[in-house]
């Protein structure tokens, strides 16, 4: 699949669940390239058909985005609830696990996303697993100290790497932390990796969102299809 075709999935995935916000809801706005084609449908509808929503973004270069629009974005902390999540996902196996964060934003992604009644990822078909592991999954760390929690997670045979940027920094979070990526080819205990991680001290949050998704909205050559998980039907 080349990138043409692979944006033109994302896209359609991207329309499809725009359509699933309604005037005077509260949505939550993910992070991605999948998000962005989502974010430009949801500007379309608020220009030409007056959609007003007010959102809550788990980055701020998809606030920055929305605001672009005119969409009105407000901090998580000044609403009591969220109606509807719409985020991506690095990877989705058929139990509905998924793994998030290859957008630096999992920490913010996994706020918005329990905090909201309904979540909604939009993929590509590629990113459809039986097992997931393949994408290497995001832990975000606190700076200090970073590299004993990383030499803690070598002993645990986790493959980790510091993410750096172009001029080979470390890669910073909105609430500039470090992302650390584990190179783990497939995981066939993610309850239990999970469990570890997030209970190592330095560690903030990993990308594991398990049995969180709602429906998944795949873009397909076909046309988009909706997978329904049955354990939040």
């Amino acid at each position: 699949m080349d990138k043409a075709q692979q944006d033109a999935m994302k896209k359609e995935a991207g329309i499809e669940a725009a359509k699933l916000v309604k005037s005077g809801m509260i949505v939550g706005l993910g992070t991605g390239s999948t998000v962005r084609f989502l974010v430009d449908e949801l500007g379309r509808r608020k220009q030409e058909e007056g959609l007003e929503f007010t959102g809550v973004t788990t980055s701020r270069r998809t606030q920055e985005q929305a605001e672009g629009y005119g969409i009105k974005i407000v901090n998580i902390d000044d609403v009591d609830h969220i109606d509807l999540c719409i985020d991506g996902a690095d990877e989705v196996d058929k139990n509905f696990n998924g793994i998030k964060g290859g957008g630096a934003a999992l920490l913010w992604e996994k706020i918005v996303a329990i905090n909201s009644n309904r979540i909604v990822w939009i993929v590509d078909a590629s990113k459809l697993v039986d097992v997931i592991g393949k994408f290497p999954l995001p832990v975000e760390v606190i700076p200090f100290g970073a590299m004993h929690v990383i030499e803690r997670m070598k002993e645990r045979g986790y493959n980790p790497t510091l993410r750096l940027d172009a001029e080979g920094k470390p890669v910073r979070t909105d609430e500039n932390n470090y992302v650390v990526d584990l190179h783990l080819e497939r995981i066939d205990d993610p309850a239990g990796l999970n469990e570890d991680l997030i209970n190592m001290v330095g560690v903030v949050e990993d990308g594991l969102f398990l049995d969180m998704v709602n429906e998944v909205i795949v873009g397909d050559p076909n046309g988009p299809r909706t997978l329904i998980n049955p354990n939040k039907a």
